[in-house]
């Protein structure tokens, strides 16, 4: 019989394993906005984005961006589809670790 604690572990791993793939792919889309959009890449807060000295708020336009789609009418076709994949990735991410919150007040109520 499989454990309940063995499949928590295993949802807990797939859940970073995306985080990581969501974060890659936020600084590929990063490397691509810097090269096609240097003016929203100022804007976003590029240069600075995953490190200390980062802007939260400018983060966050980055994010709002891309939730609200407002990239389906830039120019370059590149900077679509990474933003296209990171949208994807981020939904995949937050429901995965909604699941493991989900799992984790399941767990501790059932022990």
């Amino acid at each position: 019989m499989i454990s309940i604690i063995a499949l928590f572990w295993a949802l807990c791993v797939v859940c970073v394993i995306n985080m990581a793939r969501y974060f890659s792919s936020l600084r590929a889309l990063l490397v691509v906005l810097r090269g096609c959009d240097p003016l929203l890449y100022q804007y976003v807060d590029g240069a600075g984005f995953f490190t200390s000295r980062g802007q939260p708020g400018k983060q966050v336009r980055l994010v709002r961006y891309i939730w609200l789609q407002r990239y389906r009418d830039h120019h370059d076709e590149e900077f679509i589809r990474r933003c296209e994949r990171v949208r994807g990735q981020f939904i995949l991410t937050s429901a995965l670790c909604g699941l493991v919150l989900v799992s984790l007040v399941a767990l501790l109520i059932w022990h």
